[in-house]
């Protein structure tokens, strides 16, 4: 594919920095391997320097992508170099991705210094990160708001120290359409050597207009764009990649170029990452939304059965979004359940696969309709399987509303031990699980956020909770699922512990 514009998703790095949505290793390795079967064309997998935790995050996904170049964000600094380096060293095709901030306010009151030292530090670092690797990103920091004539110099001056990729972001979303795409013609018009270098762009939501900006800009001449799953991100997000790749997909006819995105992974993707960080999108949110493709008005429905390109722009189908006949129940053997799996598009170890059958054969029991929505409500989670230190064994409530709530919990241990613990409460059976499980686990942890959904229709639908815990500085995410709304709530928290006991581990080991 000739004319194409390269898909850059920063998901694992600036995506990740969005409140609420960090991963753990596992989380991060598995999300990375679906970026890589969706097909982008780089993946920013962190920031090395940030943390150990970051700098093994992208030291082990660099190690194990097949097909996407990985890159590494790093300051103009010696030691954020260096990290990047040694973390992306193994990669099949390893980027490190430096930047410095360039508008006058950010000169002035972040960096305090002067426009020649701020360009003096980008030539000598990206210098300095070409003895490491052949493929440098620069990124001039609230370029958007930068002077322009400064802007070319200092586009210039990076390019001709070796920087392959020159990145112009709208780092507050400040910027409107035709004003950002003008800096992008400008850029091509003033910067004597930019064609040796791919411009690429990245743009923040603050306004609602980074997807618009980013395909203003690449009608400009921008040939690489920069965007997460979802949309996610610091503040009001990035440019969602979701949103740009069907745009240019949808209208090929105006846009005139491609990506090398499967747009049939893309429901998947937004799916398992709205499963790790707990994160659902709106259910009106452009391409993967609940609502994307649902028609309930009836001069609609009229036009649909009609013909669906009345109403219809793209196919569900086109994204990865299908209902497949194959009809579950509680008779139906591992064989089937498994080709159904496999057929939604997920891809499942033994041990995982197993535990995902287990609990449909329960559902089943239960539930007469097994629906799309159910199994992906049962599989998501179990695509990142983390060592489960406690595991919910039994629990019995006592509650009405004219007596105090009793919860008697009991939990196992990965070594084997029976924990039990019953806890009274004012405040309904979940708080006084809640204290149960605290007591047994022997920590008090702050609940951030705990929200309810229903996973299908009707009065024996599987209801999905995700909760947030905090303890000390740090959020881990918990998910659980169940017909009954108690139970899910004590295995979103129970999941939610275990994540931080492995995060822990892992950082120990570190």
């Amino acid at each position: 594919m000739s004319n194409f514009v390269r898909i850059f998703d920063t998901t694992l790095r600036d995506g990740e920095q969005s409140p609420g949505c960090s991963m753990n290793l596992k989380e991060k390795l598995e999300m990375a391997h679906q970026l890589d079967r969706l097909g982008v064309d780089i993946m920013e997998a962190g920031f090395a320097i940030a943390s150990p935790g970051d700098f093994a995050s992208v030291k082990s996904i660099a190690k194990e992508m097949k097909n996407s170049c990985v890159a590494s964000l790093a300051r103009a600094l010696i030691k954020d170099i260096d990290a990047a380096a040694e973390a992306v060293k193994a990669a099949k095709f390893p980027r490190i991705h430096t930047f410095i901030a360039t508008s006058d306010i950010h000169m002035a009151y972040k960096l305090k210094m002067t426009p020649e030292q701020v360009l003096n530090q980008a030539v000598e670092m990206v210098k300095y990160a070409k003895k490491y690797c052949s493929d440098i990103e620069f990124s001039a920091e609230d370029a958007s708001r930068t002077n322009p004539a400064f802007l070319y110099r200092i586009l210039e001056a990076v390019i001709q120290a070796g920087a392959t990729t020159v990145n112009i972001p709208d780092t507050v979303g400040y910027a409107a359409p035709e004003e950002y795409a003008a800096l992008i013609r400008g850029i091509k018009e003033n910067v004597p050597s930019i064609d040796k270098a791919i411009i690429s762009v990245h743009c923040h939501n603050d306004l609602g207009l980074g997807v618009a900006n980013s395909l203003a800009a690449l009608k400009a001449g921008a040939m690489q764009i920069e965007c997460t799953v979802n949309g996610i991100g610091e503040r009001a997000g990035n440019s969602a990649l979701e949103e740009i790749v069907m745009n240019l997909k949808t209208r090929k006819d105006y846009y005139g170029i491609d990506t090398r995105i499967n747009t049939k992974e893309i429901y998947k993707t937004s799916k398992l990452l709205s499963s790790i960080t707990g994160v659902r999108v709106q259910p009106n949110k452009a391409i993967v939304g609940e609502n994307a493709f649902a028609h309930e008005s009836g001069i609609h429905q009229h036009g649909m059965l009609a013909n669906k390109e009345t109403y219809e722009i793209m196919t569900p189908e086109s994204i990865g979004l299908t209902e497949n006949k194959l009809v579950l129940g509680k008779h139906s053997g591992r064989h089937a359940f498994e080709e159904k799996i496999v057929s939604m598009g997920y891809e499942l170890d033994e041990e995982a696969l197993n535990k995902a059958f287990e609990q449909f054969k329960v559902l089943a029991d239960k539930k007469k309709e097994i629906t799309d929505r159910d199994l992906e409500a049962l599989v998501c989670r179990k695509v990142v399987s983390i060592p489960e230190a406690y595991k919910l064994d039994r629990f019995v409530i006592n509650a009405g509303n004219t007596i105090t709530t009793t919860s008697s919990m009991r939990l196992l241990t990965k070594t084997g031990h029976v924990l039990e613990e019953v806890v009274s409460s004012y405040d309904g059976p979940i708080d006084a699980s809640y204290k149960a499980i605290d007591r047994l686990v022997g920590k008090k942890f702050m609940l951030e956020d705990f929200v309810i959904n229903s996973v299908t229709g009707g009065t024996d639908a599987q209801g999905e909770v995700n909760v947030k815990i905090r303890n000390k500085d740090k959020v881990y995410n918990g998910h659980g699922v169940s017909m009954d709304i108690v139970e899910a709530s004590i295995l979103a928290y129970i999941s939610a512990i275990n994540s931080m006991i492995y995060d822990q581990d892992e950082n120990g080991k570190r």
